[in-house]
């Protein structure tokens, strides 16, 4: 097993086109090896939070290849084009504007000489002793931990197997997971405790993958199918505290086959560090009476 810092680690490649005219693809500037790990994966494809932190640990370090003095990812928003396979690829960073608050760049996944993310990142320096000015967004009540369930690796009624359960401890409410019984709640939401398997402490990089970590809250709503993202968009706000970190994900609206979720990160002090809106794809089932029961269900709330 690759802990995180290992599994999007980056170093610069060799070769690298510098114009235009020497780059078909669009991607002249700073080029970054990545090998995406495979434990890093959800049904045999990595996760698009880690690929979105391994792209983001390319631009910074591009940043910092250029004397600019930022260190953390304050924005990232990545549109998903195709999903790469584990393996080498490399990110292509090419810096839009450095100054002296925030650094803005433009980053591309690629493998086999196909473009698979494009991503846009704003990245700056968060001071770790600051305080809300104002906020209305308190952390997601959850029960006792010892109430809380753990999401495993391999699951033994379905026979899914989940590696990435191995390198991260992800704790989830029972009360939304009525689905691994047969009977999903029709909340669409789910929120638990997470944190690294290693102890690796959350950092603001960290989070552009925690944000994409749970479960696709369909399966609350009686959709058990993969749901690919097409778009993910992550604004880091804090530098966590020590300790887990408090997760809330939940879907706004399913409609026309395309879902939008919310997640929203808590750190261990109970201050808002991070929250994310993504687009993904629904593949739903037919109605039927499942279908209509969860929706009976989500009506009378």
């Amino acid at each position: 097993m690759a802990g995180f810092a290992t599994a999007t680690a980056v170093a610069p490649a060799a070769g690298t086109a510098t114009t235009e005219a020497d780059d078909p693809l669009g991607t002249a500037g700073g080029a970054y090896t990545v090998d995406l790990d495979p434990v890093w994966t959800i049904g045999g494809k990595p996760n698009g939070g880690y690929l979105l932190a391994a792209m983001g640990r390319a631009a910074l370090a591009e940043a910092a290849a250029s004397g600019a003095g930022h260190v953390h990812p304050l924005t990232a928003s990545a549109s998903y084009v195709g999903a790469p396979e584990p393996g080498k690829a490399e990110v292509h960073v090419e810096l839009l504007r450095v100054g002296r608050t925030v650094t803005q760049a433009h980053a591309r996944l690629v493998q086999n000489g196909r473009i698979c993310i494009e991503a846009a990142f704003t990245l700056g320096t968060l001071a770790e002793d600051t305080e809300p000015w104002w906020g209305v967004n308190p952390p997601a009540p959850l029960p006792a931990r010892e109430h809380l369930m753990r999401i495993p690796a391999h699951e033994p009624t379905s026979g899914m197997s989940l590696p990435i359960m191995d390198e991260v401890v992800l704790e989830l409410d029972p009360a939304g997971l009525g689905f691994a019984v047969g009977a999903p709640g029709g909340t669409g939401e789910f929120s638990g405790l997470v944190h690294f398997a290693d102890g690796h402490p959350a950092d603001p990089l960290s989070l552009l993958f925690i944000a994409d970590v749970l479960p696709p809250v369909t399966m609350d709503l009686g959709a058990m199918g993969w749901m690919p993202t097409l778009q993910l968009t992550v604004y880091v706000r804090a530098v966590p505290a020590a300790g887990p970190l408090t997760v809330r994900h939940h879907a706004r609206l399913i409609e026309a086959g395309l879902m939008d979720e919310v997640c929203e990160i808590w750190d261990a002090r109970g201050r808002l560090v991070a929250q994310s809106t993504q687009l993904a794809a629904a593949r739903l089932p037919d109605s039927g009476p499942a279908g209509r029961a969860v929706q009976e269900a989500a009506a009378d709330r």
